[in-house]
């Protein structure tokens, strides 16, 4: 990840916008992937989630169909929640079969996928304030998510 310097210790993240004075986006990322993979409430259920979150607010990691899973699931999620996204995981699951020539339509939604070309530069909500003081505690951990997850489908419809 890219910090640009502002002086006075602070970095601001040159994808997403947010200042910090001693972690990194990245930091903060494997962090939240390490609580994730533990599989255990309230992180883990939510690890799709919060990578997509983390892919769209910082789009250089973007994987090559420019992230249309994990729009689909943000789409999802705020649609319907975890039900929502553990059906649209399933779908996905099922079509990533050798059985099966292309993933179905339905799987990836019919959100329109947001040009690359102009991202958010900003968001209200990024993984620092999921985090809170670095250790993305438990108590209203899914909230803070809802919260992420509802400001990057934002940031990004008011963009293209």
């Amino acid at each position: 990840m890219y910090f640009d310097d502002q002086g006075g210790g602070m970095k601001t993240c040159a994808e997403c916008g947010v200042s910090m004075d001693s972690r990194s986006c990245d930091d903060l990322f494997h962090a939240l992937l390490a609580l994730d993979h533990a599989r255990q409430a309230p992180w883990g259920p939510l690890h799709g989630v919060s990578v997509s979150c983390f892919l769209f607010q910082h789009p250089g990691r973007l994987p090559a169909d420019d992230g249309a899973m994990a729009w689909a699931l943000l789409h999802a999620y705020l649609e319907g929640g975890l039900e929502e996204v553990n059906q649209l995981a399933g779908q996905a699951r099922r079509s990533n079969s050798h059985r099966v020539k292309s993933m179905p339509s339905q799987v990836v939604r019919d959100a329109a996928l947001p040009r690359r070309d102009a991202p958010p530069s900003r968001f209200s909500v990024t993984i620092e304030d999921v985090a809170v003081d670095g250790t993305f505690p438990a108590e209203k951990f899914a909230e803070r998510v809802n919260a992420w997850a509802a400001a990057t489908v934002d940031a990004w419809s008011r963009s293209t």
